[in-house]
């Protein structure tokens, strides 16, 4: 399997700058038709792992330099401020009919305070450059501090657990699993890695989580327009 992973990697890296690009269009043009909130934040989380997958895309072409370390750096910061929104789809596929509008306003104020942070542990993150078949990127290093490494793990994890969870309710009481799926099989993939001892590739693993993630997403904003 590592063999498989390493020899796709290339092709593969740009293969889900453009499927996210795809979803990115999809998913702006249906939130100008419908108005749908689960669209648009399901865009806004797209924009972030479109921006992650490009630029590490970008990494078998510039190599070490330090345009793209910043553009690197940027990467750790969009992602601490855009996955976070992960939150508020939970609480807009359990709230359907828009009623529980204090429970709306406390989720979206925990976003903003994880947002925050994740944006600060973007900042904080210290860099390093890794090579993994020809593709260089850069990863937090040893001496990133200890917490914003946890944040890290907070953005990672934490995140997804509340989506996996919400998506069982959802499936229960909708009837739909496609919620359960994108937070199940994001999750899925990102443990594949450490699970299979491949710990440089969990990067590249998990995109395939992350495609997966967004794909689930769409199709359970479009199962809401047709209900």
């Amino acid at each position: 399997m590592r063999f498989l992973f390493k020899l796709s990697m290339p092709v593969m890296l740009w293969v889900f700058v453009v499927v996210h690009a795809l979803f990115l269009f999809l998913t702006i043009r249906k939130y100008l038709k419908t108005k749908n909130m689960l669209f648009l934040l399901t865009a806004l989380v797209t924009v972030g792992l479109f921006y992650d997958a490009l630029i590490i895309s970008f990494g078998e072409f510039m190599q070490e330099s330090s345009l793209l370390k910043g553009l690197s750096q940027f990467r750790f910061i969009s992602h601490g401020a855009l996955i976070p929104l992960l939150f508020p789809i939970c609480i807009y596929a359990i709230d359907r009919k828009n009623t529980m509008l204090l429970a709306k306003k406390i989720v979206w104020g925990v976003t903003a305070l994880i947002s925050v942070m994740g944006i600060a542990e973007g900042f904080a993150t210290v860099l390093e450059s890794r090579t993994v078949e020809l593709i260089v990127r850069y990863a937090s290093s040893d001496l990133t501090p200890a917490w914003a490494s946890k944040v890290s793990s907070l953005l990672s994890y934490g995140t997804v657990v509340p989506l996996i969870a919400v998506g069982v309710y959802v499936w229960v009481k909708q009837k739909t699993p496609y919620l359960f799926l994108s937070g199940f099989l994001m999750f899925a993939f990102s443990a594949l890695g450490p699970a299979t001892g491949n710990f440089d590739l969990i990067f590249f693993i998990s995109m395939f989580g992350e495609a997966f993630m967004i794909l689930f997403l769409y199709l359970y904003a479009l199962k809401t327009e047709k209900k």
